[in-house]
């Protein structure tokens, strides 16, 4: 599943190509995402303008003055910029804009001919519409602040973990305390923390938070700086695959040497997810 790197990749690369652009038109081919496309949304965006393409958790938004488009990658979900030859993903001619695949099922297309392309096999992405504020949807009202603002620090996720007794993977994941941070992104951070991806997260001190928070916060922009990571499905805007992959410590590692201490990398299920660690490193 795409996490916040690998939307924010995403992001970084649709941006200088959309923003400050006319809407001339959208096409749905498949409306049945997991909740369905709006069937007035040509109408409402025809002739818009993105004023700005931001990102909230694992959401892009689209801002566009009357209102909001949201997008979501989903499981399988990714973005591609088509056009006729001036983007760096075009091929020659135009056979990628004229023969979209059976999965490709929304396209928004700007004045200049660029089209924004969601592929989205397993159809659990979103494509929706919100007028007025849009931090208010109902998917984005309830969401914890973002890893990588100065918002988000030691003190913060101190306090608000005192009375959890969950696992402190768990708490990583949980949208309500921070965003986006996802499976791989925790297991690597945990790591660098030397923190047991068991351990209760009210049983860790400040100064272990400290650790921790200025971890994640290097784990996220070191894989964005490496344009995410690509295990199954993702690639960024311009077709290419992302690299951390190539920088894991622990996640994926079972059974394979800890590169910091030369023990072996244990593997465990916590909340039907996997989790990895070193069980030297993060005692």
């Amino acid at each position: 599943m795409p996490e916040l790197p690998e939307v924010e990749v995403t992001r970084l690369g649709i941006a200088p190509y959309l923003e400050k652009r006319r809407i001339t038109g959208v096409v749905i081919r498949n409306p049945r995402l997991r909740w369905p496309i709006p069937d007035d949304l040509n109408d409402r965006l025809k002739g818009q303008i993105i004023h700005a393409i931001t990102r909230r958790a694992k959401y892009l938004l689209f801002e566009c003055g009357i209102g909001t488009l949201i997008l979501h990658l989903g499981m399988s979900g990714s973005l591609r910029l088509l056009s006729n030859g001036s983007m760096p993903c075009a091929e020659s001619g135009d056979s990628l804009v004229d023969r979209p695949g059976k999965h490709d099922h929304f396209d928004l297309i700007v004045e200049d001919q660029t089209i924004l392309r969601l592929r989205d096999p397993r159809r659990f992405g979103a494509v929706l519409w919100q007028s007025g504020n849009t931090l208010q949807h109902p998917l984005l009202v309830n969401l914890g602040p973002e890893p990588l603002v100065p918002d988000f620090c030691a003190t913060r996720l101190y306090e608000s973990t005192r009375a959890r007794k969950s696992s402190i993977k768990s708490i990583l994941m949980n949208n309500q305390v921070v965003v986006g941070i996802g499976n791989i992104y925790a297991n690597e951070a945990l790591f660098h923390a030397k923190i047991n991806p068991r351990t209760a997260a009210c049983r860790i001190g400040l100064s272990r938070y400290e650790k921790l928070v200025q971890n994640i916060k290097a784990v996220l922009q070191k894989a964005i700086e490496a344009g995410g990571s690509s295990l199954r499905d993702f690639v960024n805007s311009d077709g290419n695959p992302g690299y951390f992959q190539q920088q894991y410590w622990v996640y994926g590692r079972a059974g394979m040497t800890c590169r910091d201490c030369g023990s072996v990398i244990k593997q465990i299920k916590q909340n039907q997810r996997s989790s990895f660690y070193c069980p030297v490193c993060q005692h």
